[in-house]
């Protein structure tokens, strides 16, 4: 192994050790545990509680003015034309998140697109998206402690002989893993599409990442268990979805439509498994540690640190945001004024019935409503007597993943290669290969 000079190991060390604080360990507060990011975004949204929401809107009538104007604009590869040059279908969706955010905001329009319920929920000043605009700035100028120095290259090369046989990853994709479970799966899936954006992770692998290990953090497991009045069985419950979590990721990569995704870069670079391996004498440590040295040494620019991360912020508010108030204000409408979801559960009331889980019809429509919030099933499933059943529904709604207002929003909103009908199959199947698992746990504890 090569040597490094001093300052190199520190360009390596203490940018990354911050990182792994920041983004990964979780620190109590009177609302449970959060990273810091989370912690600093929500003290963020409470200052700006007043103003955060008229940011928001700001920021969607740019997102969606300037897609208007580049829609008939040539392409070019510079910053603004990459930020609103975008297909029709995104710059429409740009539209309707703004002309939502309008209806919200001045509660104007038709009660259905702005009550408490639907888009009210998304876009009040202590809502989602008002939250996502504070975690944002946090995580976007940040990213770069995870990205540019050496963290990825160390734990990639030493994680590949257990990410690429079990889940068909690179190495490095176990700290976007590490950062969603611990952290927010919404910057997991921030984290996984920049790296897809920089050529690190082939479409397939960013589908897989995106759409199998941007799960929700360890605080919103609680919220969920609380709901449903069974906190006192959280550590079962946790066990149950990290059991869930491990069975679907190593599933879902193996079948349609992740396994059909090309194993082509961005800029059509074919996968080089031979890139992951190390050479002659070397190991996974020893060689991990060089590429991570090598790569902090190449970014010593503190004006290109900011650069990055401004620019990662600035992306995310025009490319994200609109999207995730777009499809998520539409799916609750569906979940609170059409019967929708519940003709969609209909064919889950045999199912249950199979599994012996009580109060079936009841539990049916809670299996598929997940898909527009993730939070709808635990508030369903709360009225419902059985211990067994409201236990199987807390855990199903963490698994199924997908949820349209927020990381199926956020997958939308990326460069990340998935459609709307890749992550209505994908909900769909990890619902089904969960069934039995989480079932049979119910029937084990109750």
């Amino acid at each position: 192994m090569k040597k490094f000079s001093l300052s190199t190991w520190i360009l390596f060390l203490l940018p990354s050790i911050a990182g792994v604080i920041l983004f990964m360990i979780p620190l109590p507060t009177s609302d449970g545990f959060k990273i810091p990011i989370a912690l600093f975004g929500s003290i963020l949204s409470s200052w700006l509680e007043p103003i955060v929401h008229w940011i928001a809107l700001a920021t969607m009538l740019i997102a969606a003015s300037g897609s208007v104007v580049f829609l008939f604009k040539p392409k070019e590869n510079t910053f603004f034309n990459n930020l609103f040059k975008v297909t029709l279908f995104w710059t429409v969706t740009r539209v309707v998140g703004a002309v939502f955010a309008v209806l919200i905001i001045f509660q104007i329009g038709p009660e259905v697109v702005w009550n408490e319920n639907t888009g009210g929920m998304l876009l009040s000043p202590d809502g989602l998206v008002s939250f996502l605009f504070t975690i944002f700035l946090f995580a976007g100028l940040l990213l770069p402690l995870l990205l540019n120095f050496g963290l990825l290259e160390f734990f990639g090369t030493m994680m590949v002989k257990i990410m690429r046989p079990l889940f068909k990853l690179p190495g490095r994709s176990a700290v976007d893993a590490l950062t969603s479970w611990v952290g927010d799966g919404t910057i997991g899936v921030l984290l996984t599409s920049r790296q897809y954006e920089e050529g690190y992770y082939t479409k397939k692998e960013a589908a897989i990442i995106g759409s199998t290990f941007s799960v929700v953090s360890i605080t919103f497991c609680i919220v969920v268990i609380e709901q449903v009045g069974l906190a006192n069985y959280f550590i079962p419950y946790y066990l149950t979805v990290l059991l869930c979590g491990i069975v679907l990721a190593f599933i879902m990569p193996r079948i349609y439509p992740l396994a059909g995704k090309s194993e082509t870069h961005i800029d059509g670079r074919p996968l080089d498994l031979d890139a992951e391996k190390y050479p002659e004498n070397y190991n996974a440590f020893t060689h991990g540690l060089e590429k991570a040295l090598n790569t902090a040494d190449r970014n010593r620019s503190v004006t290109k640190f900011f650069s990055d991360g401004v620019k990662n912020v600035i992306d995310m508010y025009i490319g994200v945001a609109p999207v995730v108030l777009a499809f998520g204000t539409i799916a609750l409408m569906l979940a609170q004024y059409t019967s929708v979801f519940a003709i969609l559960g209909k064919p889950f009331e045999p199912l249950l019935m199979l599994f012996g889980i009580p109060e079936a019809a009841a539990a049916a429509q809670t299996m598929v409503v997940g898909f527009a919030d993730m939070f709808l099933p635990s508030i369903l499933g709360g009225s419902i007597d059985s211990e067994m059943t409201r236990f199987f529904i807390a855990t199903m709604s963490v698994t199924q993943l997908i949820y349209m207002s927020e990381v199926g929003g956020l997958l939308l909103g990326s460069k990340i290669p998935v459609n709307f009908k890749d992550l209505l199959v994908i909900f769909l199947l990890r619902t089904l290969i969960s069934f039995p698992i989480i079932a049979l746990v119910a029937h084990l504890l109750f």
